[in-house]
């Protein structure tokens, strides 16, 4: 069966701090698809960042890119197996040079929090309780 994948392109200043930055969080970065003004990010088997230089993303869209420290474009949300799953991965980010950003979520059967990338990026984590989906 297929499975669709997605791709998040994102513009960092600093490609090097951020190839360091997500593989302290525990992803690895596929050389087969990374160079000089590019690094793909492996997420999951369906999930892949690509983390391209400001002058390389902007060959892709003629629109203006956004500063993501000051203006905010996108929430990119990944699921976690579990609350504890949330706190490591959000606690692994601060210390590798994130920041907390908004306030955690706790309503019981959903738990949230999300931090900013080196860049600015808001990247949530959630966990849901499967019982909750179902009934």
């Amino acid at each position: 069966m297929y499975q669709q994948m997605i791709f998040v392109n994102l513009p960092v200043n600093d490609l090097d701090a951020s190839k360091k930055f997500f593989t302290e969080l525990g992803y690895s970065i596929d050389p087969r698809f990374s160079n000089e003004d590019a690094a793909s990010v492996v997420i999951s088997d369906t999930i892949v960042a690509m983390l391209l230089t400001k002058a390389f993303y902007a060959t892709f869209t003629d629109k203006e890119i956004a500063d993501a420290t000051t203006t905010s474009e996108v929430l990119i949300c990944l699921s976690a197996e579990s609350r504890e799953k949330v706190d490591e991965l959000v606690d692994r980010a601060i210390a590798a040079g994130g920041t907390a950003s908004g306030r955690t979520q706790d309503h019981g059967f959903m738990y949230g929090r999300a931090f900013d990338d080196l860049d600015g990026h808001t990247w949530e984590v959630a966990w849901l309780d499967p019982a909750a989906v179902q009934g």
